[in-house]
């Protein structure tokens, strides 16, 4: 073969390459949308940072069952428990940034910078807010076989004995925790504190009379209360339950503090494709304009809002900001 056959050769061989090339990346190209647009195309594992039961817990099955019918494709929630929600939340920052991964929380999110020295993952860089759909009264409750039956006794009584009067919480550092705490601060008296691994043991000791109260988002406590096993003293904002409309606010139950509203919502690991969560957030507005979803916020108490991850991530950081400052208020020591 002579040279310029040679030459001719590797030429066309060289076109052929290039076109082959060119031709790949216009495949590739043309393929990314479409992974965008079919997504979720395998079951979406939704980590709920805290035991069963518990407000997160509760709202976020609810919202899964949503998104499953919507989208066809399987949302599934995993319970990972632990150290106030941060063992959940860093499985959930270490994952791969693809959608399939996502983490539940509430304003304890907000809460976390405050209460521990070191984290296994920064709340605020790790992973990204994709938006809150629900945003609750939390409420005083007691057994409904409990001897206090207005906040005023309960009052009474912690003062009266200091440290003696027990409540429960989903782990120290919590909403919950935080919340009684500012309760105890606005009215002088001090509570003892039994923390557990989430929420819904907390409800469990109230139940089975371990412990006297819990202060909780109405989503983790409707069941029982409608059930006839609990009984709310009070709850935070400024307006009585539509559900519970015997039932009154903090203020008018004759102490000066207006409690704390829970939001609960969706976040994903740092990177999450913007389609994928544009998409999420789609889902999202569509399942809480849904008359399913009203209803059951309705029915547990709450709010049914949609909010987008622009104004979600607002919300965390002035949340983060005014937790900061009632931590500072109980001298609470970071663990």
């Amino acid at each position: 073969m002579t040279t310029a056959h040679l030459i001719s050769r590797r030429r066309a061989t060289l076109m052929h390459m290039t076109g082959l090339a060119a031709t790949l990346m216009l495949m590739a190209g043309a393929a990314g949308p479409a992974r965008a647009d079919s997504y979720p195309s395998k079951p979406v594992r939704i980590i709920v940072p805290y035991a069963p039961g518990g407000a997160v817990d509760v709202a976020t099955r609810k919202m899964a069952q949503r998104l499953s019918q919507q989208t066809g494709q399987s949302f599934v929630v995993e319970n990972k428990p632990g150290a106030t929600g941060t063992i959940g939340g860093a499985m959930v920052a270490k994952a791969e940034p693809d959608g399939y991964t996502l983490l539940a929380n509430d304003t304890t999110h907000a809460l976390i910078p405050h209460i521990f020295k070191k984290l296994p993952f920064d709340p605020a860089k790790d992973v990204q807010p994709i938006g809150a759909y629900l945003f609750a009264p939390m409420a005083l409750a007691v057994n409904a076989s409990s001897r206090f039956k207005t906040l005023a006794e309960l009052i009474a009584e912690a003062r009266q004995k200091p440290n003696a009067v027990m409540y429960g919480s989903g782990g120290a550092g919590t909403t919950p925790h935080f919340a009684t705490e500012g309760l105890g601060i606005a009215t002088g008296v001090n509570f003892m504190h039994i923390p557990f691994k989430g929420a819904g043991e907390a409800t469990q000791a109230v139940l089975s009379n371990t412990i006297d109260f819990q202060i909780a988002s109405t989503t983790g406590l409707m069941g029982n209360v409608k059930g006839g096993k609990m009984r709310l003293l009070a709850v935070s904002g400024d307006k009585r339950l539509a559900a519970l409309p015997a039932v009154p606010t903090f203020a008018e139950a004759g102490v000066n503090w207006p409690g704390v509203v829970n939001w609960t919502g969706l976040w994903a690991p740092k990177g999450t494709p913007a389609e994928v969560v544009n998409r999420l957030q789609k889902e999202i507005s569509l399942a809480m304009a849904s008359p399913d979803m009203k209803a059951f916020a309705d029915g547990m108490g709450a709010d049914a809002r949609d909010m987008g991850a622009e104004a979600f991530a607002k919300t965390l950081r002035e949340s983060t900001e005014a937790w900061g400052k009632v931590v500072a208020h109980t001298a609470f020591e970071r663990q």
